[in-house]
Parts: C-alpha cells; structure tokens; sequence
C-alpha cells in the first residue's frame, strides 16, 4: 500500500499561560481518590441534576436552513423572519389567534445570551481559537452510490440522527462555529446503472464445467472479478468531496480506508470493506454492552486490531492534512478510540474532545478486553471525554486507576502529566424539527386514523427496536405475556405493537445470529398469540422491517404507552421522540434503568427489564394512570426534551470543553508513546540505548524508600533488553550503591549511576566508579554560605 497523503507542517496552538499545575488544581487535591463512590453521595446510576445551561442563542423555530442530512434534519425551511418588536411581530396578523402566536416568538429581551455562545474566540482570549470545529465520526451521513464517471448517489445513512443533527447545527448560521465533518465513505456500493466490473480489468471467462487449470499451461488462470475489487480513480474522488459541499451544504471531508492503492492509474482499490468495522463492532460494541464472544485462538483479533489501528491512523492523516491551529476536534463514539493519542501524539497541544455513545462498563468487566491498556490510553489523548450518564464516566475514571494506574477523581482522570477531564453531557434530539415533522404533516394524520381503525376501542402499547440482544425485545414480550397472565382484566383490550428493526452492527455477525434471535422473538409472539389471542384478535402485532418517517411518527403520536426495556444502551432517541409525539396524548413512558436516557428522564416509570414481574406491574400501572397523573408526568418529560436538546447539547459540550481548556494547561503533558512505530524504529536501529529511572518507573512511589522493590516482571525484562548486544541499558537513580547493587547488581549487563550520577558502574563490570573525585567540587563552599546565610535569617523554617 502506498503511503498515506501528504502532510502539511503541523502548527499548535500558543501555550496558555497558568500558575497552576494541573495536578495540585483544587478539583484534584480537595478530593480523595475513590472512584467508585460518588462524591456528593448521588446514586451510582443516576447521575445528578445537571446545571447546565440550557438556554440556547437563537430560535430553533425560525432560523436558517443547515444541511439536510437526514429523515429527521436539524433545521426546516425557513418560512418567515423573527421580529424585532412587538409592532413588527403584529403586522399582517389576520386573527387572535395568530396576533398571540407572533407575539411569543418576539425574543426576550431581559435574555443575556453567554459570550461563548456568540464569540467562543471572544470569551476565550488566551486559547487563540481558530472559530473552527471538526468533528470526526465513524461514517458520512450518507450511503454512497458509484458509478464511473457519474455523479455519485447519496442515500440518508440510518441511526445516529442526534449525531447528525449536531453536525447539522455546527454547520449553520446559527452557530458561531465554521464547521468541517470528517468521515469515513462506508461500503461504497456500485449503483445499478453502472456497467458491472467496468472499472475492473476484464478476465476471460471460466466455464464451471471445464478444468480447473488452463489444458495449454500458459493461459493464466482467471481469477474471480470480485477480487480484484472496485477501482476509484482521483477524478472520481474529488467529484464526491465536491458534490457532498456542493448539494448539501456543510464542508464534508471523506476518509478513503482502502486495502491498495493502484499508484499506476492513481486509483483507490477497495476490496473487503467490511474489515474496517470488525474490531469496533465484534470486540469493543459486545463487551461494551456487557456481552462476550465465543473463545477463539485470537488470530482473527489480532487482524481486526491491526486494522482498527491502521484506521485510526488514517483518521489522523486525514484531520491534519486540515487542521489549522487553534481548530477543537471533537471525535465521536467507540470506532474512533485511538483516534485521540494519535493525533495528542504529533501534535502536543491540539484541543481534542471526545464523546462516548455507547455505555462504559465495569472494571470487572472492562478488564477482560485483551487491548484494554491501548483503548484507555488512546481516549486519554483528548482534553476532555463526554459520557452519557454519571454510571458511565465512573467506571471509565474506575478503570483508569485500576488498570493503568493512573489518579482519578469525578472531576477527570491525571494522566501523562496534565488533568483529563470526565464529564457526564446527556445527549437530546432536535426537538423543534421532530414536533414539526409529527404534527405538520396531513400524511401521518391519515396514518393515525388507519392504525386506530385496526384496533378500535384498544389500548396500544408502542416498541421500537433493533434486532439485538441488548435492546430486551425478548424481556419485553416475556413481560407482556406476564401481565396478561396476571391481569386478565386487559386481555383482549390491550395490544402490543412491536416494530423490530435490523441492527446497525453487522461486522463479523453470523447469518445464524440474526436468524436465531428472530426466531426466539417469533416464537414468543407465537406463543403469546396462541395462548391470549383469539379469530378476532392478536395481542402483539409484530413487524419486523423498517418504518418510514409517516408511520413511524403516527405510532408514537396513538401510542397509549411507550414501551423500552433496554438492558444495555447508551443512548435511546426513541425515548424522546415518543415524548415530543405525545404532547396531546400524553402517554405514560415505561423506561428501563440501563438505557441511556434514564437519568434524564426521571418522569419516566423506570424499570428492570430482567424483572418480568416488576415490568408486568408497571404496564398496569401506566394503563391504570388518571388523566390528570398522565398529564403531570408527560409535562415533566416534555419540559426536559425541549430544553435539553441536541444544540443545547452541543453547545454545553464545546463550552466545557473550553473551560477545561483554559483552566488546565496540557501543553507540557506527555502524551503515550505510539508503540506500533516504536516497535517499528526498534526492529530497524543497529544500536540502542535505554535509560531508566528507579523511583516512580520501574518501581512506584511509596512512602517508605525500601519497600520500593522491583517486581519479577520487570527484572525479566530488563535482563532481555539488557541481554541484546544491540542494547545498552543504565539505571539512573538518586539511591546509593549499595541499594543499587542489592536489586539490580545481578544483571551484569546493566549499567548503574547511584547518587544522581555521582558513581557510575558500567556493564559487565563489579567497580564502582566515583565521579566526584575527578571533578572540581569547590562549588560546594560557596553554595554551603549561601545556605548557611538563608539559614541563619528564617529561623525555624
């Protein structure tokens, strides 16, 4: 494969100037460090009330149109401007009704709005901020089409909407950020009107029936046109960089992750593009979510690892081939963990944040990773690392100190000398948009009348899915078929309908699987039905497909329940969005304790999924609700997803991450080494030289001096380093000769300096070396009277 694209010089942001070390900051020193209590006594699993502001800068409802990157985009057209005066918000109003509606959009003008959110450059001086945001992501918004020498196809990408709906507003005028989104294309697909292998080298053709070796033994044997891959040349590239800025708004820069590059023709070769996915999705996705793969013999691990790294790295190519100084990157979710010591790693002082999307495990849990030390120490590169609620950041700073050793605290975690802040920022949905598209649209008026007229004079309860074991379909039928079990009084005046969507994580995955959790959900609805249903009517209706828009919004709009049983998930839009379509209904939402949204939403009846009893009992309760309990907890709810939504969101995330900036100063951190290529130089230098510390790295420090004894490990290892005639390894330590030579005087290769360098006993020899006798100390007279003067004035110190 051929090299990665140029680099430009890598600039850096001027050092903020701070009397403080990071490390003695009050949020560090005023706290023990015990990671797994919460300080101010909260619950371990719900994180606190924020006090984040919510307030946001602009209107949601009248403002200008971002780039429409998806079913459920930031913004919609913009219909008319905002009124400066109550004079001006009057004119044209043709009744009551619409006077008053004018008149509440008028901005308040009591408001003050936070200078960060109108002039971050402003408000943060000292950061020499740049104005501009990049924020990389696993994939582009899009599903992308080829077809060579055409224009390329763009196709919305499902899920992450909220994710994409924060890019959206970083991208308009709304947001005083300039705004540039870093993505990989995902499988790049070959559109129907493109000639098939067109841009493939033509084969002859091999008859099935014929042998398998050419009968004149010259011919070459053909091979099959799928391996020769799909060959996008520079022309084509460039017309997808154009056209993504072109028709949609919003600078997009795609990552091109190829298995070669055709240097001849200058074309991208891609072949097996599903391999970039394996890592993140088979390992990191399943012990994330508290699951474990079968045990295998690590060989495909390990090339899913070097093929996570190599992504991670082109990420990085790719960021700095557009990085200026003073520019915040922001990476997102689990794909991209390395990402943040990669780039910490060339360039010292780059303003990096990070926001997992998916939960944090455990320790006990965690530690089971084979690459646990690399994926923490990578995600530690960046200045701050966003969780989606309180349990998630404590485990993470948890694992910090139990497996890399490091200092934490609920403030962050100290690692490579500077402070890593940890902060807990719930993600919400674009909630002006989703009211609009539920209650604007006559389509989805029709819809609800069609759905209600299937279930006259019945209680509907609504779950929207993906086929995967941490979303709980299972539990929720099982809890289901409990409560009709339990309560006869509701049979055959309650039904369930469930839609069931493929899941997005597809690396590595079985057909098997898939077809064995459809099947266990097939036979519980079977089950149901035979036993609670009747010629008349089904108890759970079942539909396992994609929705569209219209559907979609009229299910969650005639819901009488909104049903989530997650037993493990980071974040749940669903969950919002069924608050925002419930605003007339006002439909109770049942919610388990382990989706993501459950701290937020604590109007919601929580529930444990894996108590079918405790889930049956809340569906009565919530069928069982007075219209007046209904409207409390929905008021409750909505208040929450209005104010806390996905700009909101955004905003707090940059203005926090800027707080972190200016208040703790990582410009002299030192970042992990990239041990991919130190292993790399090592293998290719002829000669080496290591120089070692005693206290505080090969042993750690502690409070009594001789009990800091090396560990078997590490006298291993230093024995091989130091047994290579390439290697030339010393110990450099303020301790004596006689300690050095109790521990280490063993190792004949060593090199030992005892005292600050004042001795010296090189490798192979027994003598002890007393440099001091060589030199000229008469320095020391003049220092003892300057001592003996400072001494003799501050009596007692």
């Amino acid at each position: 494969m051929a090299p990665p694209a140029t680099r430009p010089s890598q600039g850096s942001p001027e050092p903020v100037e701070d009397d403080t070390h990071p490390a003695l900051h009050p949020s560090v020193t005023n706290v023990p460090v015990t990671p797994g209590v919460h300080l101010a006594g909260h619950s371990a699993y719900f994180e606190p009330e924020s006090d984040q502001n919510t307030k946001l800068p602009f209107d949601p409802e009248n403002v200008t149109p971002g780039p429409q990157w998806n079913a459920n985009s930031y913004f919609a057209p913009k219909e008319e401007a905002q009124a400066g005066s109550p004079t001006e918000a009057a004119a044209g109003a043709r009744s009551g009704e619409e006077l008053l509606r004018k008149l509440s959009v008028i901005k308040d003008p009591t408001f003050k709005q936070d200078l960060a959110d109108v002039d971050p450059r402003a408000a943060h001086p000292a950061l020499n901020l740049s104005g501009r945001v990049i924020s990389a992501t696993f994939a582009v918004p899009y599903n992308l089409g080829y077809s060579p020498g055409n224009d390329w196809e763009l196709n919305p990408r499902r899920g992450t909407s909220a994710l994409f709906d924060s890019f959206s507003y970083l991208a308009s005028s709304s947001s005083p950020w300039n705004h540039t989104l870093v993505g990989w294309t995902g499988e790049v697909k070959e559109t129907p009107g493109a000639k098939a292998g067109a841009n493939i080298a033509l084969q002859p053709t091999l008859n099935k029936a014929s042998a398998p070796v050419p009968v004149d033994g010259k011919t070459p044997l053909p091979h099959n046109l799928q391996d020769h891959g799909l060959h996008i040349g520079r022309e084509d590239r460039d017309r997808l960089e154009k056209q993504l800025e072109r028709d949609h708004g919003g600078k997009i820069v795609p990552v091109w992750l190829v298995d070669e590059w055709d240097e001849k023709n200058d074309e991208a070769v891609l072949k097996d593009q599903g391999r970039w996915r394996k890592y993140a999705e088979h390992e990191l996705y399943t012990l994330l979510h508290y699951k474990q793969n079968e045990p295998a013999d690590g060989r495909a691990a390990r090339k899913s690892w070097a093929d996570y790294y190599r992504m991670n790295k082109l990420f990085a190519d790719r960021i700095l081939e557009i990085y200026k100084p003073g520019d915040i990157i922001n990476i997102h979710d689990f794909y991209l963990l390395l990402l943040p010591s990669l780039l910490r790693q060339r360039l010292p002082n780059v303003y990096v944040g990070f926001f997992l999307h998916v939960p944090f495990p455990s320790s006990e849990f965690y530690r089971c990773l084979s690459r646990r030390k690399e994926i923490l120490e990578g995600v530690l590169g960046a200045n701050m690392i966003g969780f989606q609620s309180f349990s998630y950041s404590r485990h993470f700073s948890s694992c910090c100190t139990r497996i890399l050793g490091f200092d934490s605290s609920s403030a962050g975690v100290d690692a490579y000398g500077a402070h890593v802040a940890v902060d807990v920022f719930p993600i919400g949905i674009n909630a002006a948009s989703t009211q609009r598209q539920a209650f604007g649209d006559p389509v989805i008026e029709e819809k609800i009348k069609g759905i209600r007229a299937m279930y006259p004079d019945k209680k509907i309860i609504v779950g929207r899915d993906r086929l995967d074991a941490a979303r709980g379909v299972a539990q929720k039928l099982e809890a289901f078929e409990m409560f009709l079990d339990r309560y006869p009084q509701w049979r055959d005046k309650v039904v369930l309908v469930q839609v069931t969507s493929p899941s997005s994580v597809q690396a590595d995955k079985k057909p098997e699987d898939d077809e064995r959790m459809a099947n266990k959900i097939s036979d519980l609805v079977a089950r149901i039905n035979g036993t609670y249903g009747s010629l008349s009517f089904t108890p759970v209706r079942h539909f396992p497909q994609y929705l569209n828009k219209e559907e979609y919004f009229a299910l969650l709009r005639l819901a009488d329940v909104g049903l989530i049983t997650s037993v493990r998930d980071g974040m749940n839009t669903t969950s919002l969005e069924y608050v925002i379509c419930q605003k007339e209904n006002h439909g109770p939402l049942i919610l388990s304790e382990f989706s993501g949204t459950a701290g937020s939403l604590s109007g919601a009846l929580h529930i444990n999924p894996w108590d079918t009893a405790g889930v049956a009992e809340a569906i009565n309760e919530a069928l069982n609700m007075t219209p007046r309990q209904r409207e409390e907890q929905h008021t409750k709810l909505y208040k929450h997803v209005v104010a806390n939504n996905v700009q909101a969101w955004t905003n707090n995330f940059l203005k926090r991450l800027m707080t972190n900036l200016s208040s703790f100063d990582q410009s002299f951190a030192t970042p992990a080494l990239d041990r991919a290529k130190l292993l790399f130089q090592y293998r290719q230098a002829k000669k080496r030289v290591f120089m070692f510390d005693y206290d505080g790295t090969l042993t750690p420090i502690v409070k009594d001096p001789q009990a800091a004894i090396p560990s078997d490990r590490v006298i291993r290892t230093l024995k091989t380093l130091a047994a290579d005639p390439n290697n030339n390894v010393w110990i450099i330590s303020g301790r004596d000769q006689a300690f050095l030579d109790e521990w280490m005087g063993h190792i004949a290769e060593l090199g030992l300096s005892a005292e600050h360098g004042s001795f010296m006993r090189h490798p192979r020899t027994e003598t002890w070396e007393n440099l001091t006798e060589k030199s000229d100390m008469n320095w020391q007279s003049e220092v003892m009277e300057i001592f003996q003067h400072y001494t003799e004035r501050t009596q007692g110190q």
